[in-house]
């Protein structure tokens, strides 16, 4: 008889999580600012930024970010789509947490459990300060505006999004 191999719990990061370069202005890693919505059933769905501008924004203000080895930079004013009413529009409604991924390979984790308990929401930001994110800025950039720790959460040139179902 064999021993199953344990589940890891959402709390044990997998090993790509947060792996990137520290480089002050690296140029974005893919021409196609197309994202792929990776769903708890399997399917996926391929999101344009038009059709994120299209949902519901919202605004964080006041957003800083520290990044290791950058520095810090702020405050800005952050618009887009909350990543709760992209998975709605998506046709997701329960989930445990969800992989943010970039371009470059560095992703974060957004557990479902935290949305609750936030006053500024999460976002897949399309615009700055009123300006419209360049490919250069992120495009499609994830802001966690209540995250203070070296900007690990921040995640620019969002190219995956790996929705995961509760156990």
């Amino acid at each position: 008889m064999t021993t199953p191999t344990p589940t890891p719990t959402p709390s044990e990061e997998p090993a790509w999580l947060h792996p990137h370069v520290h480089e002050p202005n690296p140029k974005p890693p893919a021409a196609d600012p197309t994202l792929i919505l990776a769903r708890p059933d399997g399917s996926h769905a391929h999101i344009t930024v038009d059709a994120l501008a299209a949902l519901p924004q919202q605004t964080a203000h006041d957003c800083y970010i520290v990044s290791t080895g950058h520095g810090t930079s702020g405050p800005f004013r952050f618009t887009g789509v909350t990543l709760t009413d992209l998975l709605t529009a998506q046709g997701v409604t329960a989930w445990e947490y969800a992989d943010v991924i970039s371009a470059d390979g560095f992703g974060t984790r957004v557990q479902q459990a935290e949305i609750p308990t936030i006053t500024r929401p999460i976002l897949l930001a399309l615009a700055c300060d009123d300006l419209p994110l360049t490919r250069e800025q992120g495009l499609v950039r994830l802001i966690v505006p209540h995250e203070d720790d070296d900007a690990l959460r921040q995640v620019k040139w969002v190219a995956r999004i790996e929705v995961h179902a509760p156990r």
